[in-house]
């Protein structure tokens, strides 16, 4: 399997990890989005969203992280991401839909240099933007945990899962942008007991061989 990945994509490091947890055997393949090299011919012409990630595997490439890790849990042995029980599984798509609908589009690469760009902002407004949607974001994910009651040493109980694999990046992301995160406990602690697994740590952007 091929995945084109790039270091600080929060998408593509979800998929990172779910290849990781999985035990699959995965070979990156760098499309650095700060040079623009997802928007070049060579690489629609792989995956014609422009975007990464994007998985090769079979000679067929999927594209979006959410499908691509149910479509790996699916088609791959290893340790599922998604859980046997419709409940819970409804409940892990819904909390990996907070972070990849409700969070990430509003703080993505394209978003903030379009916000950049047409309001004039500064980096200092840039910021305030992002801190805002983080702050809603973050707060759903707390309320979501708390409400459901569901959430253990993971988002699922003492089960990795697909949400697990959303929630790492993001506050990754967060944390990138000095965002406060103390008002949200069950979130940063689910992150802290994911980080003592491998397949977390080895997936983070600074040991990717893109990131020198």
């Amino acid at each position: 399997m091929k995945l084109y990945t790039f270091f600080r994509s929060s998408a593509a490091f979800r998929v990172r990890i779910a290849l990781n947890y999985k035990g699959l055997a995965w070979e990156p393949v760098a499309v650095s989005l700060a040079k623009a090299e997802h928007a070049a011919p060579e690489f629609r012409g792989i995956n014609p969203l422009g975007l990464v990630p994007a998985l090769e595997d079979g000679g067929q490439v999927l594209s979006q992280s959410l499908a691509i890790m149910e479509y790996l849990d699916e088609a791959h042995p290893g340790p599922k991401l998604l859980p046997a029980d419709p409940l819970d599984r409804a409940y892990v798509r819904a909390f990996s839909q907070i972070v990849a609908c409700e969070i990430h589009p509003l703080n993505n690469l394209r978003t903030l240099k379009y916000v950049r760009r047409t309001y004039k902002l500064d980096e200092a407004g840039v910021n305030s933007w992002y801190r805002h949607w983080i702050a809603e974001g973050f707060a759903m994910m707390e309320s979501f945990l708390a409400a459901n009651a569901r959430c253990g040493r993971y988002v699922l109980r003492d089960q990795v899962s697909m949400a697990d694999c959303c929630l790492v990046p993001q506050v990754f992301n967060a944390q990138r942008y000095d965002c406060d995160l103390a008002p949200y406990p069950s979130v940063m602690r689910i992150f802290q007991e994911c980080m003592k697994l491998e397949a977390f740590d080895a997936a983070q952007p600074s040991r990717q061989p893109d990131a020198t």
